[in-house]
C-alpha cells in the first residue's frame, strides 16, 4: 500500500486520514478486480442449465426496490466524483498547474462507485452474491469509521462525503437483506415450492397490511410491496389480492351511510340534497385530512417560484457564496419532498374515501331495489337500476378528488396572484383583466357542459335499458328475425347519445383554447404592465419567476374544464341516485307470526281489500276481496285469462299497492312465480336457495318434483350450471326447479302460480300428487291453476272474475252455483270427450291405474325409455375470459387501426410537438433577449407573445384531432360491438351472462367515449414536454444527461415492475365488475320471489361480497399507482437536485442568469411533468383493458349470413309447407352429446302436426333446428324441397311463424309489440286482436293501441302475453306456423277458442303444435312422439291410439288424471 499511498499522500502514516482513505480506496480497487474475475469465470465456466435454473427460480434476478435505489445512488455518487474531478481539472488548467494525481483519484473513485452500482444489479451466482455482500459491509464499516474520525478531528465534513456515507449505508442494508435471503430461508427448491402457497396464503390472510403498517410503510406505501412483488413474479389472480380492512368494507360503509341518511331524512328542516350532506357528515374528518394534504401540496407549488427567484439572484450575484447555494438546494429538497408526499397521500386518501362512498351507494341502491314497490319499478327499470350501480355510483366515487381539486385550484390561482404582486407589484394589474375574462367565459361553457352531460346520460339510460331488454329476449328476436329492427332501435339511441357526446367533446376543445391562451395573455399583459408602470425590471429573475408562477397555474387551468365536467357529472348522478332512494317503497303489512298451533287456525286473511297496480287508474285491479284460508288447507284459484288470479297472490304477498282493507298472514311463505325465476349457478344452488344441504330431505324433494331423470340426464348432475335466466333449461325443468326450491324451503304457506302449465299431464299428475298433496300434506297451499282435472282434490276453490272472488267453496258446491266455474269445467269436459271414445276400449298392458288423492295416474312400466349415454362436458357458463401478460403496443394499435384513426393520431402528436417546441422557443427568446441591451422591452415581450400565440393554434389542433380520434373510435367500436352481438349465435347468449355484455356496453364503452381521448392527448403531451425539459437542462448543464439517463432507466424499471401487477389488476377488475351488475340485474327480475322467501338479507350479504371483491381491486390498483408515482417523483427530483447542485458548483459567471432561470424554470416542472406522464400513460394502459374487452366481443363467432344474394328463395316460398327431416342430428356444442339422434320424417304441407313427448325429450330443440338457432351436426331439413341451410337466416325465419314457449313483450306500446316492424295498418291490427280475444281488454285502456307495455310485459298477465304473441302470427299469416306450448298459461275455455281460431285461420297452412295438453294435439293430422331426442312414433293419432303406442300411453295418462273430474262433470249434465 505504500506506493499507492505515496502516490496520493506526501508520506505514509496510518494515523493520517489521507493514508486511511487511500487504504479504503485500495481495498475497493482490489474488490473491483476480484469481482471482474468472478464475473468472467461465471460467464465461461458455469454450466448453462444451472444459470437457467437460477433464472427460472428468480432468486437472483428479481431485484428488490432497495437494491435499485442503492444502485441509482451509487451511479449519482460516481457522477458527482466525475463532476468534482472535472471541476478540479478546469481549475488546475486555468492556473497552469497542469494535471495532478487528485484528479485521477477522483476519476478512480468514480469507477469504484460505478462498479458498486453494477454489482447491485448483476449477480450471476450465489458466491458472487456472498462476495459483494461482504464487500458492501466492509466498505460501510471502514467508511463510517473514517467519516467519524474526520468529523471529530476536523469538526467539518464535505457534502460529498456525507452523500458517500449515506449511499454506503444503503449498500449495508442491501448486504443484510442478501444474507437474510441466503441463510435464513430454505435453499431447497422443493421446500421453496411447498412454501409458496403458504406465502400466498399469508398475503391473503393479512387482510390489507395498511391496518398494521408502520409510519414509514404508510408514508412510502411500502405496505403494498408484497402484492407488487407477487404480481411481478406471477400472473395475479383474484385470490391473491388481500381483503379490505373493516372500515373499507361495503357493509361497514353502508351502515354508516344509512345511519347518516336516516338522521337527515327525519329532520324537520331537511336538506334538499340529502345524499350530499349525509356523505359530508360521514366523511368530514377524512375529507379534512385530504384537504390538509392538498393544502401542503399547494403551498409547496407556490414556494417553488420563490426558490427560482432566489437561485437566479444567487447566479446574478458576483460574490461567490457556496454555503448560500447549498442552503437553497436544501430548501428545494424540502419543498419538493413535501410536495411529492402530500400529493400522493391526497390522491390515496381521496380515492379511499371515494371507494367507501361508491360501495355505500352501490349497496344502498341494491337494498332499495329489494324494497322498491311496483310503482317504483314502473319508474325505474331493471336496466336503469343496473345503470345507477354501474355508472352513477362509480362516478360518485370520484367526487372527493374533484371537490378538493376545485377549491385547491382556486387557492393556487389566488396565491399565485399574490406572489405576482410581490414580484412585479402594480404591473400585475393588466394581467388580471384577461384572467377575469377567462374566468367569466367559463360560466357559459360550464352551463353547456352540464346540459350536454345531462342529455347524454338520459340517452345512455334509454340505450342501456333497451339493450338489457333486448339481450334478455334475444331468442324471440332471432326466431322472429327482428335483429335489424332492434339493432336499429339501439343504434338510434346511440346516435342520440353520440350527438351529445360530440357536442360535449367539441366544447371541451374550445375550452382548451381558452385555458391555454390565458397564461400567454396574462404573462404578456404583466410584462407590458412592468414596462408601462415601471414596477419591476424585466431581468432574468423577474421574467422567469413570472413564467414559473404561470407555468405552475397551468395545471389548475388545464384541470378546470375536467373539474367542471366531472362535478357536473357527479351532480347529475347525485340527483339520479337520490331520486331512486327516495322513491316509493313496498308497504309490507304482512303479519309474519309463529306457526299456527292447530289446523283450525287462520293463516291467510284478507278483509275488504281493494288493490290496484296503477293508483292513478280509476278502476282497481282487485275489488272487495274477502278471503280466509285455514292452516293445512289446499286452496285452488281458477278463472279465465286476465281475471286477476296472479294479482290475488301478489296481494297476499303485499306486492300490489293496497287502496283499502287488511291483509294478515301467519307463518313463513314460499312462492313459485308463473314466469320462472332461476338464478345463475348450479341446479343444487337453486334448489337449496341458501339452506344447508340435508341429503335425505334433498333427495325426497328431487323425487317429489319429478327431477330425478332430468338430473341424471345432465352431464354434471345437479352440479350442472344454469345459464342466465335458465336459458339452457326447458320451461318444464325451470318450473320444477322453482317448485323444488319452494318445497325444500319448508315454509308454512305455499303460493303456487300455475306451476303445472309448462309440464306434460303425466308430470303434472306426479307433481300434484307427490308434491302438493304428499310432500306438502301438512302445509297450506294456495294454487293458481288452469288444470281443471285436479280441482276435485282440493279443500277449497276460489273463482276469480273481473278482479273479484265471485264464488268460493268445494268442487261440488261450485258446480251447482257458479256459472264461470261451470264454463271452465264444460270446456275441459269437451276436451276430454274427444279422447273418451278411443280410450274406453284401450287396455293398459304395462301398468295399472291407481287412485291417489282422488286423481288417477299410471303406475308401473309406462314405457320403454330410450336412454342416452352421458358424455362429460364443460359447463355451459364459462369463466369470463381475460387477456394475460403484457400485450405490448397491441391494444394501442388496435384502438388506432380499428377506428381508422392513424391520420388523426399522427396530426395530434405533430401538433403537440410543435406547440411544446414553440413554448420552449418563446422561453429561450426571453433568456437570450434579456442579455442583449439593444433589445427593448416592447420587442422582448412582443416577440414572446407572437411565438406563444402561434403555439395556441397548435394546441387547439392537438385537442381537436384527439377528440376526432376519440369520437371516431367510439363510433367504430360501438358499431363493431353491436353488429357482433346481434350476429352471434344463440349458444353465445345461453352461455354468457347478460351482465358481461352490459358492462362492455356501459362502463367499458364509457371509457372509450370520455377517458381514452384525454388520456392519449395528455400522455403524448407529457412525453414531449419531458423530452424538451431534459433537453433544455442539458443545454445549460450537460452532465445532467448522465443523471437523467439513470433516472430514466430506474423509472422504466419501476414502471415495468408496477405494470406487471397493475395490468392484471385492471383485467381482474373487468371480471369483478360484471358479476356485481349481473347479480343486481338478476335480483331485480326476482325481487318478488326474494321478498316472498324473506331472503333479502342473504342476497344483500352476497352482494356485499361481490362489491368488496370489486372494491379491493380498485383499492390496490389506486395504491399501486401512488406507489409508482412516489418513486418516479423521487427519481426525477434527484435529477432536479443534481441539476441545482451543479448550478451551485459552477464558477460564478460561467452561466448567464437568463440561462440559469430558463433551466430552473423548466427543471422545477420536471417531477410534475414526469408524474403527469406516468399517471396518464398508466391510466391509458389501464383504459386499454376496455379496448381489449370490447374487442373480445367484436370477434365473436357469427351466425350464417342473414341473406345470401345468390341463393334467395322465391317470394311465394314455401308453396305448400312440406317439411322433410333427413337423418337430422343436433348437438349444441362440439364434444357435447347429441340432443337429436337422426330424426327422419316428413310433415305434409297444409297438415296439422302435433309433437309430443316428456319434458326434455327434444321438442323445443326440433323447433330450434327448424329456425336454425342451432346448426345441424349432420342431416338436413327441406321445406318444399329447398334445403334451409342453402338460404340466408332472414329469408328462412321471415317465412316461418312461431308462438314461443315463453311469451315475450317489450317496453313500449301495444302497437310496437304486435307489429314491431310497422308493416300493418290499425284495422289489420284490431282484426288480429279481435281474433285472439284481446280487443275487449285493449278497448278498455285509455290509450288503446298506444297504451304502454312495461319491461317484459310485467303489467300484463302471462295468458294475455301469450294471446298477444298469437296476434303477431295472425298478422304475418305465413305458410308454416309453430306453436311451442303457446296455450300453456291459458285456461281451457280460452284454449278451445284459440284452437278453433287457429284451425280457421291456418286451415291451409302447416301447423306444428308442441303441447303438454293432449287435447291440443289429439285432433292433429299426425303426431310425432319424441323421447330422449329420438323419433319414437309418427302417425295419425287415431292409428296410434289403436295400438299399445307411446302416444296412447300419453293420452291414457292424461285421461286417467282427468277421469274422476270428467265423470263428475258429465253426471251434472
Amino acid at each position: 500500500m505504500a506506493p499507492w499511498n505515496s502516490w496520493v499522500c506526501e508520506r505514509f502514516d496510518l494515523r493520517s486520514i489521507c493514508s486511511q482513505r487511500a487504504i479504503v480506496d485500495g481495498l475497493n480497487l482490489l474488490s473491483v478486480i476480484a469481482l471482474t474475475l468472478f464475473f468472467i469465470i461465471s460467464i465461461f465456466f458455469v454450466s448453462s442449465p444451472r444459470r437457467n435454473h437460477a433464472s427460472s427460480s428468480g432468486e437472483f434476478y428479481r431485484k428488490h426496490f432497495t437494491s435499485v435505489v442503492a444502485s441509482i445512488c451509487c451511479g449519482f455518487t460516481s457522477i458527482a466524483y466525475i463532476g468534482v474531478g472535472i471541476k478540479n481539472l478546469i481549475i488546475a488548467l486555468d492556473h497552469d498547474k497542469g494535471f495532478n494525481n487528485w484528479v485521477l483519484l477522483y476519476f478512480l473513485r468514480a469507477l469504484i462507485w460505478c462498479c458498486l452500482s453494477i454489482s447491485l444489479l448483476i449477480q450471476r451466482s450465489k458466491w458472487i452474491k456472498i462476495f459483494v455482500s461482504i464487500w458492501w459491509v466492509l466498505f460501510f464499516l471502514m467508511l463510517s469509521a473514517l467519516q467519524i474520525e474526520i468529523l471529530v478531528i476536523q469538526g467539518d465534513i464535505q457534502i460529498i462525503q456525507v452523500a458517500e456515507w449515506f449511499v454506503s449505508f444503503l449498500l449495508f442494508c442491501c448486504a443484510v437483506r442478501s444474507f437474510v435471503q441466503l441463510f435464513c430461508r430454505n435453499n431447497s427448491e422443493e421446500e421453496a415450492s411447498l412454501s409458496e402457497p403458504l406465502i400466498n396464503e399469508g398475503i391473503q390472510k393479512d387482510c390489507s397490511e395498511i391496518g398494521s403498517a408502520s409510519f414509514y410503510s404508510k408514508l412510502t406505501f411500502a405496505w403494498a410491496n408484497d402484492l407488487l412483488r407477487l404480481g411481478y413474479s406471477k400472473i395475479l389472480e383474484l385470490d391473491d389480492i388481500p381483503n379490505l380492512v373493516h372500515e373499507d368494507e361495503a357493509g361497514s360503509a353502508y351502515e354508516r351511510f344509512k345511519e347518516a341518511w336516516n338522521v337527515l331524512l327525519h329532520k324537520e328542516n331537511s336538506y334538499s340534497n340529502i345524499i350530499f350532506w349525509s356523505l359530508a357528515n360521514l366523511h368530514v374528518k377524512q375529507m379534512v385530512l385530504a384537504g390538509i394534504y392538498i393544502f401542503l401540496r399547494t403551498i409547496s407549488i407556490i414556494m417553488a417560484p420563490l426558490l427560482l427567484y432566489a437561485f437566479v439572484n444567487y447566479a446574478s450575484n458576483d460574490i461567490e457564496s457556496t454555503t448560500k447555494g447549498f442552503y437553497l438546494v436544501g430548501y428545494l429538497v424540502i419543498v419538493k419532498v413535501v410536495e411529492s408526499i402530500s400529493q400522493r397521500h391526497f390522491y390515496f386518501t381521496s380515492r379511499r374515501i371515494g371507494m367507501q362512498i361508491r360501495s355505500a351507494l352501490m349497496v344502498g341502491v341494491y337494498q332499495k331495489q329489494l324494497k322498491l314497490s311496483s310503482l317504483g319499478r314502473k319508474r325505474h327499470s331493471s336496466g336503469e337500476i343496473v345503470n345507477y350501480i354501474a355508472v352513477d355510483a362509480y362516478r360518485m366515487g370520484e367526487f372527493p378528488v374533484w371537490l378538493h381539486l376545485a377549491w385547491s385550484s382556486i387557492l393556487q390561482l389566488f396565491l399565485s396572484m399574490i406572489l405576482l404582486f410581490w414580484i412585479v407589484g402594480i404591473g400585475t394589474l393588466p394581467g388580471l383583466v384577461p384572467l377575469a375574462v377567462c374566468g367569466i367565459l367559463n360560466m357559459p361553457f360550464a352551463k353547456l357542459l352540464k346540459k350536454y352531460q345531462f342529455e347524454f346520460m338520459v340517452a345512455q339510460d334509454k340505450r342501456l335499458r333497451a339493450t338489457s331488454e333486448i339481450l334478455n329476449s334475444m331468442k324471440v328476436i332471432k326466431l322472429q328475425s327482428w335483429e335489424d329492427n332492434f339493432k336499429n332501435v339501439i343504434q338510434s339511441f346511440r346516435d342520440e347519445e353520440f350527438k351529445w357526446l360530440e357536442q360535449s367533446q367539441h366544447k371541451k376543445t374550445y375550452c382548451t383554447i381558452l385555458f391555454w391562451m390565458s397564461p400567454t395573455i396574462v404573462s404578456t399583459a404583466i410584462f407590458f404592465g412592468c414596462i408601462v408602470f415601471k414596477s419591476a425590471t424585466l431581468d432574468a429573475g423577474t421574467v422567469f419567476t413570472v413564467l414559473a408562477i404561470l407555468k405552475g397555474i397551468q395545471e389548475p387551468v388545464r384541470l378546470i374544464p375536467e373539474i367542471l365536467s366531472s362535478i357536473i357529472q357527479v351532480k347529475v348522478s347525485l340527483d339520479r341516485i337520490q331520486s331512486f332512494l327516495l322513491d316509493h317503497e313496498i308497504e309490507n303489512e304482512r303479519m309474519l307470526k309463529v306457526r299456527p298451533p292447530s289446523s283450525t287456525s287462520t293463516c291467510i286473511e284478507i278483509q275488504n281489500g281493494n288493490f290496484s297496480w296503477d293508483l292513478e287508474f280509476s278502476s282497481p285491479t282487485l275489488i272487495d276481496l274477502h278471503m280466509k284460508v285455514h292452516f293445512g288447507q289446499k286452496v285452488a284459484i281458477c278463472g279465465q285469462v286476465a281475471s286477476g288470479k296472479s294479482s290475488l297472490l301478489y296481494a297476499i304477498l303485499g306486492e300490489i299497492p293496497k287502496i283499502c282493507g287488511e291483509v294478515k298472514l301467519f307463518g313463513s311463505i314460499a312462492y313459485v312465480s308463473q314466469a320462472s325465476w332461476i338464478q345463475s349457478g348450479t341446479i343444487r344452488d337453486n334448489i337449496l336457495y341458501g339452506k344447508e344441504m340435508e341429503k335425505g330431505k334433498y333427495e325426497n324433494v328431487i323425487r317429489s318434483c319429478a327431477l330425478t331423470e332430468d338430473i341424471n340426464s345432465f352431464s354434471h348432475g345437479d352440479l350442472t350450471e344454469i345459464g342466465q335466466r335458465g336459458l339452457n333449461l326447458s320451461g318444464g325443468q325451470k318450473q320444477r326447479i322453482q317448485l323444488a326450491r319452494a318445497v325444500y324451503n319448508d315454509a308454512d304457506i305455499y303460493l303456487l302460480d300455475d306451476p303445472f302449465s309448462a309440464v306434460d299431464a303425466h308430470t303434472a299428475a306426479i307433481l300434484f300428487n307427490d308434491c302438493v298433496m304428499t310432500a306438502l300434506e301438512k302445509k297450506t297451499v294456495v294454487l293458481v291453476t288452469h288444470q281443471v282435472e285436479i280441482l276435485s282434490s282440493v279443500d277449497q276453490i276460489m273463482v276469480v272474475e273481473g278482479g273479484k272472488i265471485t264464488q268460493s267453496g268445494s268442487y261440488d258446491n261450485l258446480l251447482k252455483n257458479s256459472v264461470t266455474f261451470e264454463q271452465l269445467v264444460n270446456a275441459h269436459k269437451d276436451a276430454v270427450n274427444v279422447l273418451e271414445f278411443s280410450t274406453e276400449t284401450m287396455k293398459i298392458s304395462n301398468g295399472e291405474v291407481e287412485e291417489v288423492n282422488g286423481c288417477s295416474v299410471i303406475k308401473g312400466n309406462n314405457d320403454e325409455e330410450i336412454s342416452s349415454k352421458i358424455i362429460p362436458m364443460a359447463q355451459l357458463t364459462k369463466e369470463e375470459e381475460k387477456e394475460v401478460g403484457d400485450l405490448g403496443w397491441k391494444p394501442f394499435s388496435d384502438y388506432i387501426l380499428i377506428s381508422n384513426g392513424t391520420l388523426f393520431a399522427s396530426l395530434s402528436i405533430i401538433a403537440q410537438f410543435t406547440f411544446t417546441v414553440l413554448q420552449a422557443a418563446a422561453s429561450y427568446w426571453l433568456a437570450f433577449a434579456i442579455q442583449v441591451p439593444n433589445i427593448t422591452g416592447n420587442v422582448l415581450v412582443g416577440v414572446y407573445a407572437v411565438i406563444s400565440t402561434i403555439g395556441i393554434i397548435f394546441i387547439y389542433m392537438r385537442s381537436f384531432y384527439a377528440n376526432l380520434l376519440g369520437l371516431k373510435a367510439s363510433k367504430f367500436f360501438f358499431l363493431g360491438f353491436i353488429n357482433s352481438i346481434f350476429k352471434a349465435p344463440m349458444l353465445f347468449f345461453d352461455s354468457t351472462p347478460v351482465g358481461r355484455i352490459l358492462t362492455r356496453a356501459s362502463s367499458d364503452l364509457g371509457v372509450l367515449d370520455f377517458d381514452i381521448p384525454f388520456a392519449f392527448a395528455f400522455a403524448v403531451c407529457g412525453f414531449i414536454e419531458l423530452i424538451v425539459i431534459i433537453a433544455i437542462m442539458a443545454y445549460v448543464t450537460w452532465p445532467i444527461l448522465i443523471v437523467a439517463f439513470f433516472a430514466a432507466i430506474a423509472t422504466l424499471y419501476v414502471q415495468g415492475y408496477y405494470h406487471a401487477s397493475s395490468r392484471e389488476l385492471m383485467r381482474i377488475n373487468g371480471t369483478t365488475k360484471a358479476p356485481v351488475m349481473n347479480y343486481a340485474s338478476e335480483t331485480s327480475l326476482g325481487v318478488v320471489t326474494i321478498r316472498a322467501f324473506n331472503t333479502a338479507k342473504r342476497f344483500s350479504e352476497n352482494f356485499l361480497k361481490l362489491v368488496d371483491s370489486d372494491a379491493k381491486i380498485f383499492f390496490y390498483n389506486s395504491t399501486a399507482l401512488e406507489w409508482l408515482t412516489l418513486r418516479v417523483e423521487a427519481f426525477q427530483n434527484l435529477t432536479l437536485f443534481v441539476g441545482a447542485f451543479l448550478l451551485v458548483l459552477l464558477p460564478k459567471g460561467y452561466l448567464a442568469p437568463g440561462l440559469v432561470g430558463l433551466s430552473l424554470s423548466y427543471a422545477l416542472g420536471l417531477s410534475m411533468t414526469q408524474v403527469f406522464l406516468t399517471r396518464w400513460y398508466c391510466s391509458l394502459a389501464n383504459y386499454m383493458i376496455s379496448v381489449e374487452r370490447i374487442k373480445q366481443f367484436m370477434q365473436l363467432p357469427s351466425e350464417p349470413p342473414a341473406i345470401l344474394e345468390n341463393s334467395r328463395p322465391p317470394n311465394s316460398w314455401p308453396f305448400e309447407g312440406r317439411i322433410d327431416f333427413e337423418c337430422l342430428k343436433i348437438r349444441y356444442r362440439p364434444n357435447a352429446p347429441l340432443v337429436l339422434h337422426g330424426i327422419t320424417c316428413t310433415f305434409i304441407g297444409g297438415t296439422r302436426v302435433g309433437v309430443a313427448g316428456r319434458t326434455g325429450s327434444g321438442k323445443t330443440t326440433l323447433v330450434s333446428a327448424l329456425f336454425r338457432l342451432v346448426e345441424a351436426e349432420s342431416g338436413r331439413i327441406l321445406i318444399d324441397g329447398l334445403d334451409i341451410c342453402s338460404i340466408g337466416l332472414k329469408d328462412l325465419r321471415m317465412k316461418l311463424s312461431i308462438i314461443p314457449q315463453e311469451p315475450t313483450l317489450f317496453n313500449g306500446s301495444i302497437r310496437s309489440n304486435i307489429d314491431p316492424l310497422g308493416l300493418y295498418s290499425d284495422d289489420e291490427i284490431w282484426e288480429a286482436l279481435k281474433k285472439c280475444q284481446l280487443n275487449t281488454f285493449i278497448n278498455s285502456l285509455p290509450n288503446l293501441l298506444d297504451s304502454s307495455v312495461r319491461d317484459d310485459g310485467e303489467n300484463w298477465s302471462a295468458g294475455q302475453r301469450q294471446l298477444l304473441c298469437l296476434g303477431r302470427v295472425l298478422l304475418k299469416r305465413n305458410q308454416i306456423l309453430v306453436l311451442d306450448e303457446a296455450t300453456a298459461s291459458i285456461d281451457s275455455v280460452t284454449d278451445s277458442i284459440i284452437q278453433r281460431i287457429i284451425r280457421q285461420e291456418f286451415s291451409k297452412c302447416t301447423v306444428i303444435t308442441i303441447a303438454h295438453r293432449v287435447p291440443t294435439i289429439v285432433d292433429s293430422d299426425k303426431v310425432m312422439v319424441l323421447s330422449f331426442g329420438k323419433l319414437v312414433e309418427y302417425d295419425e293419432p287415431s292409428k296410434l291410439m289403436e295400438t299399445d303406442s307411446y302416444f296412447a300411453k300419453l293420452v291414457d295418462e292424461y285421461w286417467s288424471s282427468c277421469r274422476g273430474n270428467s265423470r263428475l262433470g258429465l253426471s251434472m249434465h
